[in-house]
């Protein structure tokens, strides 16, 4: 890498300068340490930012960062600095040294004298105007430079070899430039989630001592995302995205995959290009270079995708994939999505409830395609692997969702037709806010859940959800006393009163306890559990509920956290026969189930009485939230064919025959 990172004639790429240190390739199976941290993260999506100075100057991007931050997300912005070392330099009347190499670039020269002045201008100029300006929109920000307090530390450039003014070569030993290679996760952790922002800014620590090294500022980026398991690094840029014609601003290059950037990257953009390679190559973040004024309009980006996919008809399946999209982290993938409708004619956008609505026809027979955008928690990069695409939610629900696209994209609709796929927000957490909301706006006369049913299985119905919290209070006391019952004690009796009380009523269900927390106070002690019912159809969940609050006294408190009922629809509706005439015309044999789990069918079925509704897509659900999870492109495309087919036949019925 370049032995300095600001100035605009730098040269990105010295031979003589060692490369950040190789990360073996993640593998599809994700090794414990990788799935602990994962377990332990926070459940707000991390975005790390990169922007130089000059864009930071311009002020847009510091409301783009507070609308991330009301969106609830965590913020790491990594501040560059060449104008602000620029305007301290010229303020302390202090020449800028810089060294000639051999190729006729210039870089900064920082020797060990020189780099207490460039921490100056980071500490002076650059990070007092971030600050100064993310808290005049009311956020809570930290900054520093990485050295401070080891947050960053790295590894020193080899000996750079130069050109003297008379053209001789010359090796300069103290050059303090280097590669970031350790961050402190702990601390930044607590930092991002003390503070609204968090801004950092080269140089980094030298474990073995000295003055710090100046790093590359897009490296820098690129390295805290794959060492805190971000979610999204964008590198912000003052194009829109990479260009493959320099001289030709609307020559953004929209798709990059590894080794396919530096073709079209020159000066400082070869570095930012650099640093999407190593993101990719060491985190399952989602990498763009991105626009001034652009974090929110996906269509100027340059995105680069870590995997590519082995077939054009499997695009779609892999950069959905490839796009983290944990519950309340869906916006990007929403965004992405509806651009990529758009692109091809359909109506799209994202609603009030970051839930993507794509739709074709305006007649009043309405099909309704309902998957979900979000997926549990722990993402790692999506690889295809042995002819397998490896990826969390690539069965749970991602290849359903993108099949509903491909089918809305290619389906004939008719002039009294109207099909439209929801990808909601939230299905995999208890509050369903995507279905709900889609519920109350979008009717519709049958419904296609998006779920992994197998390509060979049609869902006709799921288990409904109970959910309860519970809290028992005791007075604090020592727990070795007479008859001593301690808050837990007194959680464990009432949960097992609750579960022995439910499971009366209704046998068929599923318990368990699935969260448990102790407070010991000073005067009382405080015990909570999270008690999870999963129930079939046939139970009346308002019965249920009577019966758990019928638990509650003094001391406990019982509330309802869920009560959805579950549904199961028979096989004589006309939305069944559509699928079963498709599964024969593909000569499979179906299966007909009801799942004790439950998904957005649920939700539905709260009002919709009357409305036919099924669950299929593509995937082995036994695959859902492991670290197994993957999914076989024969299987996907034959779910797609089937759905396109049980689509069309379904919009072919007659009045009469869709009763």
């Amino acid at each position: 890498m370049t032995a300095l990172t600001e100035h605009p004639t730098t040269v990105t790429d010295q031979p003589a300068t060692p490369a950040v240190p190789a990360v073996p390739t993640t593998p599809a199976v994700p090794p414990v340490a990788r799935a602990a941290a994962y377990a332990s993260r926070s459940t707000r999506p991390l975005y790390v930012i990169k922007a130089g100075s000059a864009t930071l100057d311009r002020g847009a991007i510091h409301k783009e960062l507070a609308d991330l931050v009301a969106r609830g997300a965590r913020v790491l912005l990594v501040a560059g600095g060449a104008t602000g070392i620029e305007r301290h330099y010229s303020a302390i009347g202090r020449p800028m040294p810089h060294l000639r190499l051999a190729g006729g670039d210039s870089v900064r020269y920082c020797p060990p004298q020189e780099m207490a002045h460039l921490v100056d201008a980071y500490e002076r100029v650059t990070l007092p105007a971030v600050e100064r300006e993310l808290r005049a929109l009311g956020l809570t920000v930290f900054t520093s430079v990485a050295a401070r307090g080891g947050l960053v530390t790295g590894r020193a450039n080899r000996p750079l070899k130069t050109v003297s003014a008379e053209g001789r070569t010359v090796v300069v030993r103290d050059h303090r430039a280097g590669v970031p290679t350790d961050v402190d996760v702990d601390g930044l952790t607590a930092l991002l989630e003390a503070y609204d922002v968090v801004c950092l800014s080269p140089p980094v620590a030298d474990p073995a001592g000295g003055a710090p090294l100046n790093v590359d500022a897009d490296v820098l980026a690129a390295v805290l995302t794959g060492a805190l398991g971000a979610d999204h690094l964008r590198l912000v840029t003052g194009t829109a995205g990479l260009l493959t014609d320099p001289a030709d601003p609307s020559s953004t290059l929209l798709d990059a995959y590894p080794g396919e950037g530096a073709q079209y990257a020159g000066g400082r953009m070869r570095q930012k290009v650099r640093a999407a390679e190593i993101a990719m190559r060491d985190s399952g973040a989602d990498v763009a270079i991105t626009g001034p004024h652009t974090l929110g309009e996906p269509s100027g980006w340059t995105r680069f995708w870590r995997t590519k996919e082995p077939a054009a008809d499997l695009g779609l399946l892999t950069r959905v994939a490839c796009v983290p999209s944990v519950s309340r982290d869906e916006a990007e993938l929403a965004a992405y999505l509806a651009e990529w409708c758009r692109e091809r004619g359909m109506d799209a956008h994202v609603d009030e409830a970051g839930n993507l609505v794509a739709t074709r026809g305006h007649g009043p027979r309405r099909l309704l395609l309902l998957g979900h955008l979000d997926t549990v928690p722990h993402h790692w990069p999506a690889e295809w692997r042995e002819g397998e695409l490896w990826a969390r939610g690539s069965v749970d629900a991602k290849g359903s969702l993108a099949n509903f696209l491909e089918v809305l994209a290619h389906a004939d609709i008719p002039e009294d037709g109207q099909l439209r796929v929801v990808g909601a927000v939230e299905e995999e957490i208890s509050s369903s806010k995507g279905a709900f909301h889609a519920r109350d706006r979008y009717p519709a006369d049958a419904v296609v859940i998006g779920e992994p049913s197998g390509s060979g299985t049609l869902t006709l119905g799921y288990f409904g959800l109970f959910k309860l919290r519970v809290t028992a209070t005791v007075p604090s006391g020592h727990s070795a006393g007479m008859d001593a019952v301690s808050a837990p004690d007194r959680l464990i009796d009432v949960l097992g009163r609750i579960r022995a009380t439910v499971l009366t009523e209704a046998p068929d269900a599923l318990s368990a306890v699935i969260d448990v927390q102790v407070d010991n106070g000073r005067e009382f002690g405080t015990a909570t559990g999270v008690l999870n019912f999963r129930v079939p159809p046939k139970a009346d969940v308002e019965t249920l509920r009577a019966l758990a609050l019928g638990h509650a006294r003094e001391d406990v408190r019982v509330e309802v956290l869920r009560a959805t009922p579950g549904y199961a629809g028979g096989r004589s509706s006309a939305l069944v026969k559509v699928f079963t005439r498709a599964f024969a015309q593909a000569g499979i044999r179906p299966r007909f189930v009801v799942k004790k789990g439950t998904s957005d069918m649920n939700t539905l079925a709260t009002t919709w009485h009357d409305v036919p509704m099924v669950a299929y897509g593509p995937g082995d659900s036994a695959l859902d939230h492991t670290d197994e999870e993957r999914i076989d492109p024969m299987e996907y495309r034959t779910a797609r064919s089937l759905l396109a087919d049980a689509v069309n036949r379904w919009f072919a019925l007659t009045e009469g025959s869709r009763r």
